[in-house]
């Protein structure tokens, strides 16, 4: 197993980091996709399952493993400078102070919370279901596995942030109502980007040389030190 990264790898790590920390900015307008509303976040955030998606059908689990908890850490530093530059006072010539502090200030800890976990933990559950798949289905099969995955990883995530950021905030119907909507938006998403993920799929494999099954792989998400 190469413990070098390519190019190609680099530049979806980038854009995985990219989309949590745009995702968390925008997420704070609400828009309207037909009757369904939903955050602005979903014009981005499924991005980051996507890229789960072909990291673990192309490098592998250890590589997904690498970028999830690289995103993580990318997420949480920028948070945190988001929280620092609103801490420091303005200059006499900065007059929107509220607006910058609105738009960049985390809501709740409690949401802030949420949102690490059900990322994390969605994340994974993702890369899992992904890379047994695809053993078991002996590398056939890729659009099914990407779907089912998502339908997974979407899931937890949605499930956990949603509990854990509203349960007692909002009755249990709409909560349950805003868990399956959110899944079922952001699988559709990757649907309609299936035909693109196959040929960017086909793409990375010709041009990596490499098409990695993770039999004998260890599934614990702290081993980030086996890449």
């Amino acid at each position: 197993m190469k413990k070098t990264v390519s190019v190609p790898f680099m530049a979806l790590g980038l854009l995985f980091a990219c989309s949590l920390i745009i995702s968390n900015i925008i997420e704070q307008k609400f828009i309207n996709i037909g009757r369904i509303e939903a955050t602005a976040a979903l014009l981005i955030f499924p991005i980051s399952y996507i890229i789960n998606d072909l990291i673990t059908e192309v490098w592998g689990y250890r590589k997904a493993r690498l970028i999830i908890w690289s995103g993580f850490a990318m997420n949480f530093f920028a948070v945190a400078m988001f929280q620092l530059a609103i801490i420091v006072p303005g200059s006499e010539n900065f007059t929107h102070q509220e607006a910058f502090a609105k738009v960049l200030g985390t809501t709740t800890l409690r949401i802030s919370i949420a949102s690490f976990i059900a990322f994390l933990c969605g994340s994974f559950f993702n890369a899992y279901v992904m890379s047994r798949m695809k053993i078991l289905q002996h590398g056939r099969g890729f659009s099914i596995r990407a779907i089912v995955s998502t339908m997974a990883g979407e899931g937890v995530d949605s499930l956990l942030f949603f509990a854990l950021a509203f349960y007692g905030v909002i009755p249990n119907n709409a909560l349950i109502t805003l868990i399956f909507t959110q899944m079922g938006m952001k699988t559709a998403y990757e649907i309609v980007a299936l035909p693109f993920t196959n040929i960017l799929v086909r793409q990375l494999k010709k041009h990596e040389q490499t098409d990695v099954y993770d039999k004998g792989v260890s599934y614990n998400p702290l081993k980030i030190n086996e890449i």
